[in-house]
């Protein structure tokens, strides 16, 4: 089994995958370096859905993204989905479609596809190679490339758009929100708050440091056992949210719940935590008419 308690991953010395485990991460399409071999994560399946494997337009090249939306006529609101540290995998590829369940088209890209494909990695440095060579223009502009495809398209109410992102991804959501007019809110999952998308990035500016200028609500989920953000950060947070007046926006800890409690291939997936945290993001969203 794999402990995964750090903000961004794991670390070499965690990493004891037994043979099964490995088989079963690779042929179920989940990140290598975080699965447990005693995980049973949710499989949502496709009925009455539309799922698709495409290519979106960024500012460089076409990047690979994963689409899942209703399959009945109509047009739905939207979330741009931003993964973990370990990409465009499975347990992201369901979360899409569990959102699409529940009526959103729903939109992934892929911002690492540039450097590799970080969840068939086990050896974490490696992995946060790849991590690093996503700059926070780069990102920037991969999720202005999703919200373009999603304006042009005929299903897609590109006017009630969401952000939601975990681990790394929820860094990227407060960061979306303050960078986005686009967004109505955002929900973002664990993400570090005093450091951001790009660590290693001089131009990024931390989501500690931009809150100022959101120009969404944003609820943050966080885990009280989590060993990569402390509380102090959670606090500093809500009263830099107080002091900029941003009242529509809160933080919500759940007791118990370590970092990736959401994750259920993950040894720190907390059901009763993800479930009642899940009902919040939804409820969050349809509060601010998404």
């Amino acid at each position: 089994m794999v402990t995964l308690t750090r903000p961004d991953g794991t670390r070499p010395e965690d990493l004891h995958l037994s043979r099964r485990g490995l088989t079963l991460a690779l042929t179920g399409g989940y990140a290598v370096a975080a699965w447990s071999a005693q995980a049973e994560p949710i499989r949502t399946d496709g009925t009455n859905l539309v799922q698709s494997e495409l290519t979106i337009k960024a500012a460089d090249r076409e990047i690979p993204a994963f689409v899942a939306r209703p399959a009945r006529n109509g047009r739905f609101p939207c979330v741009v989905l931003i993964s973990e540290v370990f990409g465009l995998h499975e347990y992201i590829r369901d979360t899409c479609r569990r959102l699409a369940k529940a009526g959103y088209v729903v939109i992934a890209p892929d911002f690492f596809v540039r450097a590799g494909d970080p969840s068939k990695l086990t050896d974490f440095p490696a992995i946060m190679k790849i991590v690093a060579t996503a700059t926070d223009a780069q990102v920037t502009g991969d999720i202005k490339a999703a919200l373009d495809w999603l304006k042009a398209q005929s299903f897609a109410d590109a006017k009630r758009v969401a952000v939601t992102g975990y681990c790394w991804g929820g860094a990227v959501t407060w960061e979306a929100c303050a960078r986005f007019a686009e967004f109505r809110c955002g929900v973002a999952w664990y993400g570090r708050l005093t450091s951001g998308m790009s660590p290693g990035d001089a131009s990024n500016r931390n989501p500690l440091d931009l809150a100022p200028e959101l120009k969404a609500p944003v609820l943050g989920l966080y885990g009280e056992k989590d060993n990569g953000i402390p509380l102090t950060d959670v606090e500093k947070m809500k009263a830099a949210l107080a002091a900029a007046g941003k009242t529509g926006s809160d933080i919500i800890v759940y007791p118990g719940a370590q970092h990736g409690f959401h994750a259920d291939y993950r040894p720190s997936y907390n059901k009763e935590a993800a479930e009642d945290a899940w009902g919040k993001m939804l409820a969050f969203f349809k509060k601010n008419g998404v």
